[in-house]
C-alpha cells in the first residue's frame, strides 16, 4: 500500500500587525540576521505589498515588496524552514510578478546574499538576472558584512 501525499491548499492573505508573532517566529528560524518586528511594522504601515501564504491556518511563507514609479523592489521573501524545497517560493514569486504587472511595473529588483546559492538559483530559474554587486550590504557573523548580488526581472 502506498501513501498519497496531499499538497496543502494555500492562499494569500494580507499581512497585518496581528500576524507578526507568527511571522517573527518564522523569520527567527529562517535567518541568522532576521528582520525586526519594527521592520515588519514599518513595512505594513507604509502600505507595502505584504502577503502571507497560508494553508490550514499555518503560515508557509511571506513576502514584502515596495512599489516605485515603474518598478517593484522585493524587500523580503521567506519560506518557513519546515516548508522549504516544496515550490512555495516560486509560487510567491509568481504572485509578486502578477501583482507587479498589475501595478504597471516594468521591473522587479532584489538583493540576495552572495552566500545564499539556493535563493540565487530560485531567482534565476524565475528569470531574474544578475545586474550588480553591493559590497558589505548585509550584516554577517561577528560584526562582519556580506556582499549582495543585485538581481532584476524585466516584466
Amino acid at each position: 500500500m502506498s501513501a498519497v501525499l496531499r499538497a496543502p491548499e494555500a492562499q494569500f492573505e494580507p499581512m497585518a500587525s496581528a500576524h507578526l508573532s507568527q511571522v517573527l517566529r518564522i523569520e527567527l528560524e529562517a535567518y541568522a540576521h532576521p528582520w525586526s518586528e519594527t521592520n515588519f511594522r514599518d513595512a505594513i504601515s507604509a502600505g507595502y505589498q505584504a502577503q502571507m501564504l497560508v494553508a490550514d491556518g499555518t503560515v508557509l511563507g511571506y513576502f514584502i515588496a515596495m512599489k516605485g514609479v515603474d518598478e517593484v523592489h522585493l524587500l523580503n521573501i521567506t519560506v518557513a524552514p519546515a516548508f522549504q524545497g516544496q515550490g512555495w517560493a516560486r509560487l510567491m514569486l509568481d504572485a509578486l510578478t502578477l501583482w507587479s504587472r498589475g501595478q504597471g511595473a516594468q521591473w522587479v529588483w532584489l538583493e540576495v546574499r552572495v552566500g545564499n546559492p539556493r535563493a540565487i538559483k530560485v531567482y534565476q530559474s524565475h528569470g531574474f538576472r544578475r545586474v550588480g554587486h553591493r559590497k558589505a550590504y548585509y550584516p554577517a557573523a561577528n560584526g562582519a558584512r556580506e556582499d549582495a548580488i543585485v538581481m532584476s526581472l524585466k516584466l
